[in-house]
């Protein structure tokens, strides 16, 4: 299994926009095209209070590949996009890393 990492700084104000479009579309796409949600999470004490941090795991390296190519490319996200873009860009900064589980770790 490959687990994927991602952090989205959002512009200011802007996360409950961001909050929304996870929750009413993009969990949903993202299963669509065989991303399989993991867990998502704010931050409550940090650096910053704007941020949306969340992981998603995948079969393989090529899977991964596949499945963000596929959902990058359906005409639905892209209209998912533009209608949250209409009050502003919401994501200012976008991080992420691909983490492969430990032997021992019990999320394999």
């Amino acid at each position: 299994m490959l687990y994927e990492l991602r952090i989205y700084d959002c512009n200011p104000g802007m996360l409950p926009a961001l909050n929304k479009r996870f929750s009413e579309h993009t969990i949903e796409l993202f299963e669509k095209h065989g991303i399989k949600n993991v867990g998502y999470w704010t931050t409550e004490v940090g650096e910053s209070n704007q941020r949306l941090t969340y992981l998603v795991a995948f079969e393989n390296a090529q899977q991964r590949m596949d499945a963000w190519e596929s959902f990058r490319n359906d005409p639905e996200w892209a209209t998912v996009v533009e209608e949250s873009h209409r009050n502003g860009i919401i994501v200012k900064n976008v991080r992420n890393e691909l983490l492969v589980p430990t032997p021992y770790s019990p999320l394999q």
